[in-house]
C-alpha cells in the first residue's frame, strides 16, 4: 500500500486535493448538520466534533509547514479559523445544547473558497 504526505498531493496534483479539501468539508458540513438538529443524539454530536478536530488537525500541520506555497498571512488567518474551529467542537462536545451554526458557517465559507 502505498501512502503519500498531503504536501506530495498537493504538489503533484492541486486540483486532486482541493477536490479532496473539499469532500472532507463537505463530511464534516453533513456531520455538523445532522448534529446541529434538534434531535440529534449525543453520539452524532460527537461525530462531527470529533471529525471536524481531526480535519482541521490534519490542515493546520499543513498550513504550518515551511513547504506550504500559501501566502504567510492567509496561512495565518486559516490556522486562526481553525484553532477557532477546534475550540468550537470541543463547546458541541461539552456543552449539550450548543449550536454548531457558526461552526456550519465558517467551514462552509472554507468550502466555498476551495472552489
Amino acid at each position: 500500500m502505498y501512502q503519500f504526505s498531503y504536501a506530495d498531493i498537493m504538489e503533484d496534483a492541486p486540483e486532486i486535493g482541493r477536490e479532496r479539501e473539499r469532500a472532507a468539508f463537505d463530511r464534516a458540513l453533513d456531520l455538523m448538520r445532522i448534529a446541529d438538529r434538534p434531535d440529534a443524539a449525543t453520539a452524532d454530536r460527537t461525530a462531527a466534533a470529533e471529525f471536524t478536530q481531526k480535519l482541521w488537525a490534519v490542515l493546520i500541520d499543513d498550513l504550518t509547514s515551511p513547504e506550504n506555497a500559501l501566502p504567510e498571512s492567509l496561512r495565518a488567518d486559516l490556522v486562526s479559523l481553525g484553532l477557532w474551529s477546534m475550540r468550537e467542537s470541543n463547546a458541541v462536545l461539552s456543552t449539550p445544547g450548543h449550536s454548531l451554526a457558526a461552526l456550519i458557517e465558517v467551514n462552509a465559507s472554507i468550502r466555498d473558497g476551495l472552489r
